[in-house]
Formats: C-alpha cells, structure tokens, sequence
C-alpha cells in the first residue's frame, strides 16, 4: 500500500456486496489510510452486506435515500460528526432502471420509471453536490467520483433508459464540476468503467454475452471492480488534485478499439494485412 489516502475522511455509497465496486473502493480506501462513512438506501442495506464491510473497515453507517435532499443532508451533517471535520472525497456509486429490471424495450418506456431512474441514478448527484456545497462540508481540493458507463456516449440496445441517465449524470460532474471548482477546488470526475460482473450488472439481459465481447475487443481485457477501485483511490489522492470534469475511461482500451483481431476471428474474417 502506498498511503495515498492517509488522513483522509470520506463517504462511500453503493457498497452493496463483495462483487460491488464501491466494497472494492471501501477496501482500498482502508487500506491506504482513510476513514470514512458508508452509505446506501434502506431497501438496499436490508438486501446487502453492509454491516460486515463496517465492521471490516471499522467505519459507521448512515442510511440514506440518495433521492431525498433532507436525508442527504443528515448525511453529510453526521458524517462530519462522526469523522470529526469536512470530508475529503466522495463516492457516488448509485444506479437503478426500474425500466431495465422489468424488460420494457427503449422505444416503449414506462415514463414513470425513467423519471424514477433519473432521480435515483444521475439527479441524486446533483443533489447529493448541491448539499455538499451549502454545507460546505467538503475540504478544498476535495474529489467528488460518480461511476458511469459508455454507453452514455455509444447505444447498447440493452443498456436502454440508464444510457440516457448516465448522459445526464456525466453532463452534471461536468457543470458542477466547474461551479465547485470554481469556488471551493473541489474536484468532480466520472468513471467509464468496463462492463463488470457485479450484482447490478449481471442483472443485465445479455451481460455474459457483451461481456465476452467488450473482453475480446479491449487490448488489456476488461477491467475489474477491484482495478477501478485503484483507480478510484488515486482520484480521491493528492495525486491528481488538477483533475476535474472528466469522463475518465477505465476499460481496458475498449473505448478506443474500433475492432480486433480476435472479434474478427470470431467472425471467420481473416487478417491479410
């Protein structure tokens, strides 16, 4: 470990289970020194593991519905109580399609589930920021990372209605993003990280199959939750601290490979070059 977070204090939301990639963050982020407060919705801390990661990294829990401005605001508020002072970095690692879960095409979307979408999976940031910044509860050169997925820039058919979504949560680190930093140095990035074997990516329909093939296309392969977490904590560090309003890709070089050589063997198309 190299004690890049050490003195640190933060909040981690969406640590759900072992295969989530905050869990991997929470990890990391003890093991390079820091302490912090864990956070997820209600409903999600009864179906998850939480209380063993608490215990693991020896960090206190604060339930809140990222959708509630008045709970984010207990927060913040206890999360600086318990860590005695502002924080230095956040986690929001916070996604849900009601649309996806229930199989609705994109062209035929329930409209009520998309706004629920929205509030729960990109306006959650704003808020959670906007909270933030009133209380002033974030440390100048402090980092703000959100998780995202690419297809917000490419269409995946089957990513439907969260596509949309993580357009709009990647459009608001970017304008927050100037606004805070601006005015306090806090810093905000999104994350495009590679399709990963989590509980709410496996739920996709069709995720083995694009797995395999992101796989075959990326050089490096796809990248894991517990690498994205190593990326993680070097955003939260000093170590990047001109670092704002990014979309950062962290997929293996997936996002930069037009086709490969294995895709095109796999489609019996010979390489004569």
């Amino acid at each position: 470990m190299y004690n890049l977070l050490k003195g640190k204090t933060g909040i981690i939301s969406g640590a759900l289970d072992k295969n989530s990639i905050a869990w991997k963050v929470a990890e990391k982020a003890h093991a390079e020194g820091a302490k912090f407060v864990l956070t997820n919705a209600p409903i999600a801390m009864r179906m998850g593991e939480i209380n063993a990661l608490a215990e693991a990294t020896g960090s206190q829990i604060v339930p809140a519905d990222a959708t509630s401005v008045e709970e984010l605001t207990n927060l913040f508020t206890q999360s600086q109580e318990i860590l005695g002072g502002k924080i230095d970095f956040v986690l929001h690692s916070i996604g849900m399609s009601v649309n996806i879960r229930k199989k609705i095409p994109y062209t035929e979307l329930n409209y009520d589930y998309f706004n629920k979408g929205i509030d729960v999976s990109a306006m959650s940031l704003h808020k959670m920021l906007s909270v933030a910044k009133k209380l002033d509860a974030i440390n100048e050169w402090g980092s703000v990372v959100a998780l995202t997925y690419m297809a917000a820039q490419r269409t995946y058919p089957f990513y439907t209605d969260m596509a949309d979504i993580k357009a709009m949560l990647e459009s608001i680190a970017r304008s927050f993003g100037y606004h805070y930093g601006l005015e306090k140095k806090v810093r905000i990035n999104t994350v495009s990280q590679s399709p990963t074997k989590t509980t709410a990516g496996t739920g996709i329909k069709g995720f083995g199959d694009f797995y395999d093939f992101a796989n075959a296309i990326a050089p490096l392969g796809n990248a894991d939750a517990e690498s994205c977490a190593d990326y993680c904590i070097t955003l939260f560090s000093d170590l990047t601290r001109m670092v704002t309003m990014q979309n950062l890709f962290h997929d293996g070089g997936y996002s930069s490979t037009g086709v490969s050589d294995d895709v095109m063997h796999r489609l019996g198309v010979e390489n004569n070059s």
